[in-house]
C-alpha cells in the first residue's frame, strides 16, 4: 500500500496532491514541532501556510498539501491532509505582526527574514481534511532519496506505508523522570499525556539558568503536584519567587531531583527540600533561593 493508493481510494488525484516532509533547521522548532501538531494544531497548520518561492508557485497549482513530519531518517510521520484555498501577499512587517508568527517565533522559528530579498510571501488558506484523520501521528510512509528534498508530487513519487501504529507518536509518553529536562517554551506545549502524569506526581524539582549556571530548588505537594506548580512558571516565567522575577524564563531549565511519596507530610517535604538547597548550593548569593 502507498500514499497514492490512499488517495485515489478517497477519490483524490495525486496529480494535485503536494507532500510536504517538515524538519526545521531550527533544531528549537524541530523539537517542539510534534507537539504543536498533536497540541496547537492551528498553530502547526500556521508554520506551513507560509512557504519558499519554489513551493509557492507549486501551491498555486495544486489542491492539496499532504502534511508529514521527519521525526525519522528516511520516513515522514502524518499529520493531514490539507486542502489549499486563496493566498494573499504578506508584507515582512504584516507577516511579524500575525500573532501566530510570532508565537512560532518564541519555539524558534527563523521565519520571513529581510535577507529573503523578496517584497512579500504569499499566506495560504489550508483546511485540514477528514483525510485519514484517525491515523494522525501514527502513519508512517517510507521518504525516497534524496532525504534533502522535503516536498513532492505526490504522482511522481513511490511512497510506500511503512506502519501504522496503535498510537500517535507525536506525543508519545513522559520518559522516566530523572530523564526530565524542560524549556520555559516546553512548558506551554506539553503533551495532554505528559501533564496528566505530572499531575500526579510530587517532588522536589530544580530550574537551572543557563545564562549564569544559577540555580533554584522548589518542591511541589499538596492540591498542586508538579504540573500545577509548573504551570504557574509557564504562565508567569517567575512563579512568583522573588529571585527569578528579573530573569529570562526562556534560559530556565526545569528537571526533577527526586520525586516524594503522596503519602508524606508536608514538614518531611519542606526537610528534603532543604537538604538539596545546601547540596546544590542554591541560596542567595550562590544560588537562586531566599531562603
Amino acid at each position: 500500500m502507498e500514499l497514492n493508493d490512499l488517495l485515489q481510494k478517497k477519490g483524490i488525484d495525486p496529480e494535485s496532491v503536494l507532500v510536504l516532509r517538515h524538519r526545521p533547521t531550527e533544531q528549537r522548532l524541530c523539537k517542539r514541532l510534534p507537539w504543536l501538531a498533536a497540541e496547537k494544531p492551528a498553530l502547526y497548520n500556521a508554520y506551513q501556510q507560509t512557504q519558499t518561492e519554489k513551493l509557492e508557485k507549486a501551491m498555486l497549482k495544486a489542491s492539496y498539501v499532504a502534511s508529514f513530519i521527519g521525526n525519522e531518517a528516511k520516513k515522514a510521520l502524518f499529520v493531514g491532509l490539507y486542502s489549499i484555498g486563496q493566498s494573499h501577499p504578506m508584507t515582512y512587517n504584516e507577516y511579524w505582526r500575525f500573532p501566530a508568527h510570532i508565537e512560532l517565533q518564541s519555539f524558534g522559528m527563523r521565519g520571513f527574514t529581510k535577507d529573503d530579498n523578496r517584497p512579500s510571501i504569499l499566506f495560504f488558506d489550508l483546511a485540514l481534511t477528514d483525510f485519514y484523520q484517525s491515523w494522525k501521528g501514527k502513519m508512517v510512509i517510507d521518504w525516497p532519496p534524496p532525504e534533502r528534498s522535503w516536498w513532492r508530487r505526490a504522482s511522481r513519487n513511490n511512497m510506500p506505508v511503512l506502519s501504522i501504529f496503535e498510537d500517535s507518536v507525536l506525543d508519545k509518553g513522559i520518559p522516566e523522570w530523572e530523564k526530565i529536562i524542560l524549556s520555559w517554551d516546553d512548558l506551554k506545549i506539553l503533551p495532554a499525556r505528559w501533564v496528566s502524569a505530572l499531575s500526579q506526581w510530587r517532588a522536589i524539582y530544580y530550574i537551572f539558568d543557563v545564562a549564569d549556571g544559577k540555580g533554584y530548588v522548589g518542591s511541589a505537594y499538596g492540591k498542586d503536584n508538579l504540573w500545577r506548580r509548573w504551570a504557574r512558571y509557564a504562565e508567569t516565567g517567575h512563579g512568583g519567587n522573588r529571585l527569578l522575577r528579573s530573569r529570562d524564563p526562556q534560559n530556565f531549565h526545569f528537571s526533577i531531583l527526586q520525586r516524594v511519596s503522596p503519602d508524606m507530610n508536608a514538614e518531611d517535604i519542606i526537610q528534603i527540600e532543604n537538604t538539596w538547597k545546601e547540596r546544590l548550593h542554591t541560596r542567595h548569593p550562590h544560588g537562586l533561593n531566599d531562603n
